[in-house]
């Protein structure tokens, strides 16, 4: 009798020969790749379960010539949102059996893009996900390196290129909600707290607030709008900076929740009512905002469902290649939420 710990290693043609199809499809499967029918999705799991197999990492990286590891590119993660999305990455690898390589730009600096993409290519990455924002021109070097780049690369927070891949939470889509929410309240003066506009997602933000105040009729001027950095302390600072610019404004859309809570206490400082004297929305979602006096109406962006999109279509890419397929670049967009609670919501 042989003794469990003998038994015969169930492997990847195993399984397919029980599943009645490929090894690939059966990689596929696996790697929970979307262009598999439902029907043999279920099958090859089924045997899977049936024979206990589980995949031999290093066997798979020798056979298919892969590390099975992504080389991931960040900085800034003092800020809430690269922090948010990195948990989606790190989820969404490990559930596809994939090891991640950080390297992290301090200080948005540019100077070493050659040297990390080196770095990570000298490490055998599959790919590269660049979580690092767009930031002024520190994405100028997209177009002329990206040809160089022997691996597939794509991009989150960044404006659509043609012939580059990225994946970006629609921030111009997000703020058209929070102001259409606002219009709806009856609000006709709204001002806006824009997040710093060297960054491609708060220039979205206010290209919204302009835009939909303007196919509405109103006329949004400069003045209307004041710039912080994110953070909760100079989102009161703007606010303050706002009431003195616009100062029968009825309605505030802040680009993100901290600049919004610092913009609620400087209200409930100076007696200003919300939402009945001025209402207030923010962006992000982040789950304090629930709980911020009042709670805080804001517009949702899934941030761990933009890391884990990454994911996937970086995978999907390196497969793709990995079968001489031809790779279609795609600039995505996840669509944002609102998420109406006191701030706004005044029924009186």
């Amino acid at each position: 009798m042989i003794s469990p710990s003998r038994r015969k290693r169930v492997t990847i043609k195993d399984v397919a020969q029980a599943a009645g199809v490929s090894t690939q499809t059966v990689s596929r499967v696996m790697n929970k790749f979307s262009y598999v029918s439902e029907e043999t999705r279920q099958r090859v799991e089924t045997v899977v379960e049936q024979l206990g197999y589980h995949p031999s990492t290093l066997a798979r990286s020798l056979i298919q010539q892969r590390s099975y590891t992504l080389g991931v590119v960040t900085f800034g993660l003092k800020y809430i949102g690269p922090s948010r999305t990195l948990n989606g990455v790190a989820d969404k690898a490990d559930e596809l059996g994939y090891m991640l390589l950080m390297k992290e730009l301090d200080n948005f600096d540019t100077n070493r893009i050659d040297e990390v993409i080196d770095s990570l290519l000298a490490r055998q990455v599959d790919g590269i996900i660049w979580v690092a924002p767009e930031i002024g021109d520190n994405h100028s070097w997209v177009e002329e390196r990206m040809d160089k780049i022997s691996v597939p690369v794509l991009f989150l927070a960044m404006r659509p290129r043609e012939g580059i891949s990225s994946v970006a939470t629609d921030n111009y889509q997000g703020a058209v909600l929070a102001i259409q929410h606002l219009l709806e309240c009856g609000r006709k003066k709204i001002g806006h707290i824009a997040g710093p506009l060297t960054w491609w997602e708060a220039d979205e933000r206010k290209r919204g607030w302009r835009e939909t105040l303007s196919a509405a009729g109103f006329n949004p001027l400069e003045e209307h709008c004041t710039e912080g950095n994110w953070s909760s302390a100079s989102g009161e600072q703007a606010f303050i900076q706002l009431l003195e610019s616009y100062p029968d404004m009825d309605a505030v859309f802040v680009a993100n929740d901290q600049m919004a809570l610092g913009g609620l206490r400087e209200a409930i400082r100076r007696g200003i009512r919300v939402p009945e004297q001025l209402a207030v929305i923010g962006f992000d979602n982040i789950p304090e905002s629930a709980y911020f006096y009042p709670s805080l109406t804001t517009i949702y962006q899934d941030l761990q469902l933009l890391g884990e999109q990454a994911v996937q279509s970086i995978v999907e890419m390196i497969q793709a290649r990995q079968e001489n397929k031809s790779v279609i670049a795609q600039s995505r967009f996840i669509q944002p939420t609102l998420v109406i609670r006191e701030s706004s919501n005044f029924a009186g």
